[in-house]
């Protein structure tokens, strides 16, 4: 991929306000860097839209929900054909600027994910990362992605999990566990909470939509999708990749035993914080 220029000065300047309710981090100068160049960490998502569309150059492809571009922009970067969608519109700048870095043309549109202005089966993919619990309607949202993709067209979409140990957003273990006002009042407690800024989206831990897994298969076969649970079919095909030798050793014994698959689904409904789920449009 193509370097950006050094010290992207006005990008900083525009993204900058949007990091600053997560300073807690322990790794937030590196975190920011990776907000920053954002376009040039997304390798792993762009091979999860090749396992489940087949290809990236040249694919119809709708950005949901692309808050500040990185992947809009290496996909486009890659050959796509991208258009980005976004309900904040400072997103939608910072969007613009990290395009204009590498020359690109690419459309943004602001708009709520519920109500998109565009026409039925314009894409053959739609991607919606970390973006579900944050809408005002999950069912409405899924509805729209059916109504814009192709019959036989695929989105890929990150759905939290309600059972969740340690929670995606606020990096806190058990608190998906506690009843959510007291979860919340120790969310504020540690000092983690994202009060103070300028979303104009669901980021309460209590107004967000978390699911299990079941209950979202169902939602998305109601709005006329087969799911594809993307880990489980590595896990099946033996390229799921376990990071820690400890896991690489259990994994290999539960194999061996015929429980793997077992095991997985059960860390998957009782313990993993995000599926990274693929939807196929019924033909």
């Amino acid at each position: 991929m193509t370097q950006p220029p050094a010290a992207p000065t006005e990008l900083e300047q525009a993204i900058d306000p949007w990091l600053q309710h997560m300073r807690w981090r322990r790794d937030f100068a590196r975190w920011r860097e990776r907000r920053i160049n954002q376009e040039a960490y997304q390798s792993e998502r762009l091979a999860r839209l090749e396992q489940i569309a087949g290809r990236v150059d040249g694919v119809r492809l709708l950005d949901l929900g692309a808050g500040m571009g990185g992947f809009a922009v290496a996909a486009a970067l890659r050959g796509a054909k991208v258009i980005a969608s976004e309900y904040h519109p400072a997103y939608c700048r910072i969007m613009m600027l990290r395009a204009a870095r590498y020359h690109l043309h690419l459309p943004v549109i602001n708009a709520a994910g519920e109500s998109l202005p565009l026409p039925d089966a314009a894409f053959d993919a739609v991607v919606c990362w970390d973006v579900i619990e944050h809408v005002q309607s999950p069912e409405q949202v899924l509805r729209e992605i059916a109504r814009v993709l192709r019959p036989g067209g695929v989105a890929l979409i990150t759905v939290i999990n309600r059972r969740a140990w340690i929670d995606p957003h606020y990096h806190m273990p058990g608190i998906n566990w506690m009843p959510r006002p007291l979860a919340e009042w120790l969310i504020a407690r540690c000092g983690r909470s994202k009060q103070g800024a300028a979303f104009r989206d669901m980021q309460r831990l209590s107004d967000m939509h978390y699911f299990e897994y079941q209950t979202f298969a169902t939602l998305a076969l109601r709005c006329g999708f087969s799911v594809r649970d993307l880990r489980e079919e590595e896990l099946l095909q033996g390229t799921l990749y376990s990071p820690k030798p400890t896991h690489r050793i259990a994994r290999a014994v539960l194999r061996r035993l015929g429980l793997e698959r077992a095991a997985y689904r059960l860390q998957r409904d009782w313990y993993t914080g995000m599926f990274e789920l693929g939807l196929v449009k019924q033909q």
